[in-house]
């Protein structure tokens, strides 16, 4: 423990941009590494690029079939030994709270290995991505490693607009992907957390490009404005349709599809204004939930909004999806949604949440047979109860 907190004082005292090199040094005087490196994972979340290439024209490490990649969809430190007794290299999560960010990979020498395992090193990766979230607050280094092509002005707005890709909890686990990832414009998720609730929104942008993007960031931000002052959804969504109607007028709008989880009880408040759909997972039964549809934000003048209800039970997985998901169409004119979409979460039901988006995301391309011409959205959230869920 000694030389864990060795090495977190040094990361805590880095500058931002040099938490690699910082950890190189203090890794090699305390656990005798012989090489470290760190690999984030691109915005898609298909490949893996170390920091110290960050370079779209990098190589890069594909997440499904790399030992890197084993350990960035395990979440568990993978092990690769030389032969003849040599070095061992160990590719240890660097994840916070669930958001899978990359790897740290670390080379040490057997003996070293032997003498200390992987308990601690994994302890410094997690370590480690606390220290890289809070440095991105103050350098574009980390961010740039993500890239393994230019973002479009469009895309770059809403990433930032974005809270993660995943968060954990006791009572819940949430994974959530857009696509495409680097020319996304209108689709947007946002969630917070509290001690007694969870709050997600699901929003929709018409619109292409900049416009789109401009559109859902106003909306974004008007509905966490109301939300930070304590204000329930229903009021929330009145609040961003006067928001978003001051500015536009009624020649834009954004669906939504606003919810607030009580975790004690179960119950869940939900606001259906617009496309985004819900489809849950209990045991082995696929539905939609359906709900009163109200009108998107921003369409009219003063358009009021009701909260209606619903029970969540332990064990239960929601999927929420975007028309740009379930309104996808074969080349045969079946929608996406009317079963591909239950097949789909059927197949994923052994992958965490983080997963799930991304696995029903890449079904897609070979479902339309053609490009996309939409945004697609998906945000996965498994339901553990109080009390139920392994800790976060």
């Amino acid at each position: 423990m000694t030389n864990f907190l060795a090495v977190e004082r040094a990361l805590r005292a880095a500058a931002p941009y040099a938490l690699l090199d910082t950890a190189r040094v203090v890794l090699a005087e305390h656990y005798g590494t012989v090489s470290v490196d760190l690999l984030m994972a691109d915005y898609s979340t298909t490949v893996l690029r170390s920091v110290d290439t960050p370079a779209p024209s990098a190589p890069t490490l594909p997440v499904h079939s790399t030992p890197q990649g084993r350990a960035f969809g395990s979440q568990q430190p993978v092990e690769q030994r030389a032969p003849h007794g040599g070095e061992v290299t160990v590719h240890l999560p660097v994840t916070v709270r669930g958001d899978r960010l990359g790897i740290l990979t670390v080379v040490l020498p057997a003996d070293r290995h032997a003498a200390q395992g992987i308990g601690e090193l994994a302890d410094v990766a997690g370590l480690l991505g606390h220290e890289l979230v809070v440095a991105e607050r103050d350098t574009d280094h980390y961010l740039v490693a993500r890239r393994a092509a230019r973002l479009t002005l469009a895309a770059e707005m809403q990433w930032e607009l974005l809270p993660g890709r995943a968060f954990a909890r006791p009572e819940y686990a949430l994974g959530a992907q857009l696509e495409p990832a680097y020319a996304i414009h209108g689709d947007n998720f946002d969630w917070s957390a509290t001690a007694d609730t969870l709050s997600l929104a699901i929003t929709n942008g018409m619109g292409e490009g900049i416009e789109a993007s401009l559109l859902t960031s106003l909306a974004v931000n008007a509905l966490r404005n109301a939300r930070r002052a304590g204000i329930g959804i229903a009021d929330q969504a009145a609040l961003a349709d006067q928001a978003l109607w001051a500015r536009y007028r009624g020649a834009a709008h954004v669906a939504t599809l606003l919810l607030s989880f009580d975790l004690a009880r179960g119950v869940v408040q939900v606001v259906d204004a617009g496309s985004p759909r819900l489809w849950r997972q209990r045991g082995k039964s696929v539905e939609r939930v359906e709900f009163d549809e109200q009108l998107p934000l921003g369409m009219f003048e003063e358009t009021p909004y009701m909260a209606e209800e619903f029970e969540v039970l332990p064990g239960d997985r929601l999927l929420f999806a975007s028309d740009g998901v379930y309104a996808t169409h074969s080349p045969e004119g079946d929608a996406y949604g009317d079963r591909a979409l239950a097949r789909a979460l059927a197949a994923t039901a052994l992958l965490p949440a983080a997963d799930v988006p991304g696995a029903v995301l890449r079904e897609l391309p070979d479902y339309r047979g053609h490009d996309a011409d939409d945004d697609a959205l998906v945000v996965c959230l498994d339901w553990f109860g109080r009390g139920d869920g392994p800790a976060a």
